[in-house]
């Protein structure tokens, strides 16, 4: 029996051995780096995984990259870009779902495509017949030579995004929207029906933003107030719908008071947002 137990220990030893040596297998830097990047947006995410080439003192577009062509969007397997909700891009609709990423550059305009085949190296196996939309986005020259290929998000807000495609001298942006109002305002309506402590800020926030009811926010408004009657923040808001709603003399008795509860609270930053809207308010 003891035999058999030693036999045992080292075959697990050298188990262990194996996958310890497997794992530490040299590895070698891919040329081009991979990169992922995730950006909230509206209730999900969109997220882009790429290989970012660089220039390498070669001509880019119209060089290694021809015009015309379908492109990758990158290099090695082809760019995957993954939503999590419905979105509207350059106006197109977008249900959830990851897709590959291709373009075609062109001087001064690029086709951008979402190909349903997420999975694939390259353009070469790349189909037409499989792509669930193309558009066209305007392309620029920028000044500052952009070494490594970049993917990036800019000018990102609740309901909308730019996605920038930058490279060498060559920029290109795409427009996202999102589509969810409609569950965005039914999750306020659900929340607002319990404890609506903990969801007055954001419900009030979304209302003003997105130009809502604004006398259905005033009345949260007040709500609010009652609960937490020393915090700047809501007479804030108080003073923008009141301005909103055309009513001068109350914003800025509002802003004002914010004024006060930001002083008490040494809240420098809502002592500022507070004097911005008193200062819109009697212009």
């Amino acid at each position: 029996m003891r035999k058999t137990y030693l036999f045992l220990a080292t075959m697990l030893l050298a188990c262990v051995s194996y996958k310890s040596d497997a794992q530490a297998v040299p590895r070698i830097p891919e040329a081009s780096s991979t990169q992922t990047i995730i950006q909230d947006f509206g209730l999900g995410k969109v997220t882009i995984t790429y290989s970012r080439p660089n220039v390498k003192d070669r001509k880019i577009f119209g060089g290694i990259i021809p015009y015309g062509e379908v492109w990758r969007t990158g290099a090695n397997a082809a760019t995957t870009i993954t939503f999590t909700e419905k979105v509207i891009i350059e106006g197109h609709a977008v249900p959830p779902g990851t897709y590959s990423l291709f373009s075609i550059p062109q001087r001064g305009e690029w086709t951008i495509i979402l190909n349903k085949t997420a999975k694939q190296w390259g353009a070469y196996s790349y189909k037409q017949a499989d792509d669930l939309l193309r558009f066209d986005v305007k392309s620029i020259r920028v000044n500052e030579k952009r070494e490594t290929f970049t993917m990036a998000f800019a000018n990102s807000t609740t309901r909308s995004t730019d996605l920038y495609l930058v490279w060498d001298h060559t920029a290109a942006a795409i427009h996202m929207e999102t589509d969810d109002d409609a569950k965005i305002m039914t999750n306020i309506d659900e929340l607002m029906k319990g404890d609506r402590k903990p969801y007055y800020f954001n419900a009030i926030q979304w209302y003003y933003e997105n130009n809502k009811d604004v006398n259905k926010a005033l009345g949260w408004v007040a709500e609010a107030e009652k609960e937490e009657p020393k915090v700047p923040w809501f007479k804030l808001w108080e003073s923008r719908l009141l301005l909103r709603k055309g009513d001068k003399a109350g914003a800025i008795a509002a802003a004002e008071a914010g004024i006060e509860l930001s002083k008490e609270s040494n809240d420098d930053e809502y002592l500022r947002l507070n004097l911005e809207a008193l200062s819109q308010a009697k212009d």
